[in-house]
């Protein structure tokens, strides 16, 4: 590889406005020059989740000083950039509109050429950018919408081996939080609270590990744990902050054994070199703990990027850019915002498919 390559990456899917710059050197590795994520937790916090059109509005007004930010902290202007990636989907649409239409006036305005990326790819082809791992390998996204088993074959090939049928762990952990009146985001304190619990005390279902395969539900576990607290309210007329410690505690520990056994039928499924693992449920210490332990019983290598890098960023996503750029991909100001966009298009739709496509 002879030359390097410098790109801007815009990420505006969900609550997270960021910008990034990301160098691809003469050798083949990504450095992260800069990267600016202004979080939005303030904004939806009083709402007990993710309000759209709040979250849109607020891209909207910190999208262009984002980039501004991230610029000025990488010391590069506009015209040293070689490209423009920017998250098209899949996302809230008025999100990914706001940084879809920014990049194309930056695209415009400067000649740059213009590389629109599904956001689950930046999560799938992080741990290239931040370790430099070779394909193919086997990746666990776990996000706060998104949950699959991925065999990642090259910046645009990746084939699905299995994927979460309802509700995503993200959002399970982020509803079990809310039927427990703890604060939002969920993932963080929910495993705070299971910290001080007794993961024995309730025994919840492990959903779908009668099933072969490496599809997951996570609906019912959370409808299990809606009905135990329930039962305890009418037990004790309350919740103390001993139940609520014990009831996180079941919980999480039943995502990961899911998870775990689920991601060990991968591995037998595609015996791959290395098992990496993004999204922000990545962060959950508990989780990477059990998919380090079946790494190693599957002579795989465990990676998971900094947990910077494996919640939602603009490095990621120029990252991708980068890739795609590489292998030939190019997008012109036809380029249009996507609600959904499944990563392997050749795989039959999980449930959830509607007007707006497949989810995944």
């Amino acid at each position: 590889m002879g030359k390097t390559l410098t790109f801007l990456g815009i990420e505006s899917s969900c609550d997270d406005t960021a910008a990034a710059v990301v160098r691809l050197s003469s050798g083949g590795r990504g450095e992260v020059l800069a990267s600016v994520v202004e979080g939005q937790e303030a904004l939806h916090a009083g709402f007990g989740g993710v309000v759209p059109e709040i979250a849109a509005r607020a891209h909207a007004e910190k999208l262009d000083l984002a980039v501004e930010a991230a610029l000025a902290s990488a010391h590069v202007a506009l015209a040293d950039l070689d490209g423009i990636a920017v998250t098209a989907g899949p996302g809230l649409i008025g999100g990914v509109l706001s940084g879809v239409m920014l990049a194309k006036g930056l695209s415009a305005a400067t000649g740059l050429p213009l590389v629109g990326v599904n956001h689950l790819a930046g999560h799938a082809l992080t741990p290239r950018l931040t370790d430099g791992i070779a394909y193919p390998y086997l990746m666990l996204l776990v996000s706060g919408g998104h949950c699959q088993f991925l065999r990642v074959e090259g910046p645009e090939t990746f084939r699905r081996l299995g994927s979460t049928i309802d509700d995503a762990p993200g959002e399970a952990f982020d509803k079990v939080a809310k039927l427990l009146a703890l604060p939002q985001p969920g993932g963080p304190q929910v495993e705070a609270a299971a910290n001080a619990g007794d993961a024995k005390r309730f025994r919840f279902p492990r959903p779908l590990l009668d099933r072969e395969g490496c599809d997951l539900s996570f609906s019912g576990l959370k409808t299990a744990v809606l009905r135990a607290r329930d039962e305890v309210i009418a037990e004790r007329g309350g919740l103390t902050l001993q139940d609520r410690a014990d009831l996180c505690a079941g919980f999480q520990a039943a995502v990961a054994d899911v998870l775990a056994e689920k991601t060990r039928r991968a591995l037998v499924a595609f015996p791959a070199p290395v098992l990496a693992v993004a999204g922000g449920v990545a962060a959950n210490s508990l989780l990477r703990a059990r998919l380090e332990t079946v790494a190693a019983a599957a002579g795989a290598q465990f990676l998971a990027p900094p947990l910077r890098f494996c919640t939602d960023n603009g490095a990621m996503i120029a990252w991708a850019g980068i890739e795609r750029f590489l292998a030939g991909g190019r997008d012109g100001m036809d380029l249009s915002a996507r609600s959904r966009w499944p990563l392997d298009q050749a795989a039959a739709p999980m449930l959830g498919s509607g007007k707006r496509g497949a989810k995944a």
